[in-house]
């Protein structure tokens, strides 16, 4: 009787072990065996409105970045890209560095799905004396969100060193 005892707990620990084991891999399915599931990636639908005038060489531009959702996003980067070089920067926001001769790059901060950001505005005097300057707007980074919808928030500007306002 002992005997059996023995094998019974053995075999009934064994088995139990085994039973949950094969219980867990059932439960889980086959992904388990695969590994883990990657994570969904958060959509956003970034925008800038604003505009840019030229005057003299010294370009302004202002934008409010907008997140149409329908996730939010916790920062992203807004690059802007002049034709010509710059020589020199009026005020650059805190939240924008210079990145080369013609490119700033600025974090929007926290938007929120159906908000709008702080407005940037950036003042760059443009290097000779070009009679006009392409400025191009468009995200850098998203923040790691997905964006399927590019076109509302790349921009090309193309603006006259007239004073007239261009807006995108």
């Amino acid at each position: 009787m002992q005997v059996r005892r023995g094998v019974g707990r053995a075999v009934g620990r064994g088995f139990g072990a085994v039973g949950l084991s094969a219980a867990a891999v059932l439960a889980a399915g086959p992904a388990a065996a695969e590994g883990p599931r990657p994570r969904p990636v958060p959509e956003v639908d970034l925008a800038y409105h604003g505009q840019v005038a030229m005057s003299r060489g010294r370009v302004e531009t202002r934008l409010i970045p907008q997140n149409h959702g329908p996730s939010s996003v916790a920062d992203a980067t807004l690059r802007l890209r002049w034709s010509a070089p710059v020589t020199a920067m009026r005020g650059l926001p805190p939240m924008c560095v210079r990145a080369d001769t013609q490119t700033v790059l600025c974090r929007t901060g926290a938007l929120p799905a159906d908000g709008r950001g702080r407005r940037i505005r950036v003042s760059a005097r443009l290097a000779g004396a070009p009679s006009e300057v392409t400025v191009r707007i468009d995200t850098m980074w998203s923040g790691g969100s997905a964006d399927h919808n590019p076109q509302n928030n790349t921009h090309k500007v193309l603006a006259l060193d007239t004073g007239d306002v261009y807006y995108f």
